[in-house]
């Protein structure tokens, strides 16, 4: 029989052909959960652990909103000043907790819908830093950046939503700052805006500035597209008082929050794994009986991060593989509770996009995203253990999360793809090959996931492309991007009244709006 023709300049026009959505071999929200680091009785374990550090330990510094709310949904106030949770009580919120949860993007077909064990990935980290990627020379991180990291995202298809990666540390004044990093968000992305603030008040402020962008006040509790990032506890069993005004403040606005508990393991955590997922629990759960208290049924995601300490010297490690452990325990008891939960995972501890970088941010994002766990936060673009972010970064890791989701979709089973009619016909026509089979035609995108910057050339091939650097490839679709992309989902109309209204920073020139 004759051998097929045109196979490998057919793959070709078909790689580089616009991809129709619903043949991309990865979408948003992928099933992971394949990956279980414990057993039905570890799980059992920890699980009454965390009921029993609730009853028993309870919190120290409730302020006295969340005494007065909370005592009348049930838990106790003790002579010493804690605050403590019956499993009843807990059990309660857990009950009056929607087990799927809908973060609303300004632009609804980025929509993501938080259940069971679907994977999303998200920025986020507050660094401090921006770090050249070329010079390796660490700036302080400024609002600029922030806008064009948000612009950077908006463009990634695997990182589904922008939460804050920097800090505008040109900005001096708190309040300024708080209501700038919203801003600087919403502006330059459509996905959804996860951010957080200092003080109560100026989140007040801030959601009077959501409301314009949304329409109106109405509009926007319909669909908030700003969750709250709220570190509400400090580890071990504290609350943290102006946080937990926040958390008030953004409940009785309407805006979802992720319920923070960013424990140390071996500082301001048990050193030992199972402790540390057990106190990350047990602080979230406290937090939900306090929204459920406040409103029962108010969206919340529970955000158990758990980092790592070097134990040698007792920094922070979040590129270490015990990250990733951590991360998959924590989503896995979200499984069993049923609750929406996100995770801190993928960062890394270099200082540069290098080796060490790449293979921390992969191996960890891809054990978060087989475990299940809804958001994995931090996931692009962090580095020195979150003190520094690269903005280059944002696109080098997209394709490490495209990856990672593929490895959480698996394999498809059925008829078509056990491919016994197509298997029968290479053996038996002679082709001997399937490279010009209309099956792998056919599904040589759906399939597969295709890297943007990393390189699959043959040695000479590359040496005659000039050796090509997906650093310098990724500097450079950086540039383009900054150069071009600005997002207009947000009328100059409504920006005009929100510069009226508030102190914003960044000028439209700035920006790319003039």
């Amino acid at each position: 029989m004759p051998r097929r023709s045109g196979g490998r300049k057919s793959r070709i026009a078909i790689r580089t052909a616009p991809l129709a959505e619903e043949l991309r071999p990865v979408q948003p929200g992928e099933s992971g959960g394949q990956y279980r680091p414990l057993t039905e009785a570890d799980t059992e374990a920890i699980v009454d652990n965390c009921f029993r550090i609730l009853e028993e330990v309870g919190f120290a510094q409730a302020t006295p909103h969340c005494i007065e709310t909370c005592t009348a949904y049930g838990a106790e106030l003790g002579k010493d000043g804690r605050l403590r949770m019956s499993r009843d009580v807990v059990q309660k919120a857990l009950e009056a907790t929607p087990s799927e949860l809908t973060l609303h993007a300004q632009n609804p077909a980025q929509d993501l819908t938080l259940s069971g064990s679907k994977v999303y990935f998200s920025t986020a980290g507050a660094a401090v830093m921006v770090v050249d990627p070329t010079t390796g020379e660490y700036r302080d991180s400024t609002a600029q950046d922030l806008y064009d990291m948000a612009r950077i995202t908006d463009t990634c298809e695997h990182i589904h939503m922008f939460q804050r990666t920097c800090v505008l540390r040109d900005i001096l004044d708190n309040c300024a700052m708080d209501i700038n990093t919203t801003y600087n968000a919403i502006m330059g992305t459509s996905k959804h805006v996860g951010a957080s603030w200092t003080e109560a008040q100026h989140l007040q402020e801030t959601l009077k500035l959501l409301h314009m962008a949304a329409g109106s006040e109405a509009a926007w509790r319909a669909r908030p597209f700003v969750s709250q990032s709220n570190c509400f506890v400090v580890p071990p069993m504290k609350f943290a008082e102006e946080a937990l005004e926040c958390l008030k403040i953004a409940v009785e606005g309407g805006m979802p929050v992720l319920l923070l508990s960013a424990g140390q393991a071996g500082a301001t955590a048990p050193p030992c794994l199972a402790g540390t997922i057990s106190q990350a629990w047990a602080e979230c759960l406290g937090g939900l009986v306090y929204v459920n208290a406040i409103k029962p049924g108010a969206p919340a995601i529970i955000g158990t991060w758990p980092f790592v300490s070097d134990l040698r010297t007792g920094a922070m490690s979040g590129g270490s593989p015990e990250q990733g452990i951590l991360s998959a325990a924590c989503a896995q008891i979200g499984h069993y509770f049923s609750l929406p939960m996100g995770t801190g995972c993928g960062m890394s501890d270099s200082k540069v996009p290098d080796f060490q970088a790449g293979s921390e941010h992969g191996y960890n994002a891809a054990v978060a995203a087989l475990s299940g766990a809804n958001i994995i936060y931090e996931a692009a673009g962090m580095y020195a253990s979150l003190l520094g972010t690269c903005p280059e970064s944002l696109l080098l890791d997209n394709d490490i999360l495209g990856a990672s989701l593929r490895m959480a979709k698996g394999v498809t089973v059925n008829q078509d793809t056990l491919a016994f009619d197509t298997l029968k016909d290479v053996c038996l026509s002679g082709t001997g090959h399937y490279l010009g089979s209309d099956q792998t035609l056919s599904v040589m995108q759906s399939e597969y996931i295709y890297p943007e910057f990393s390189n699959r050339m043959s040695p000479n091939d590359w040496k005659d492309a000039d050796r090509p650097d997906p650093l310098v490839q990724a500097t450079a679709r950086k540039r383009e991007i900054l150069s071009s992309h600005v997002p207009r989902h947000i009328s100059d109309e409504v920006d005009a009244r929100i510069r009226a209204a508030f102190p914003i920073f960044l000028s439209r020139e700035a920006m790319g709006r003039s």
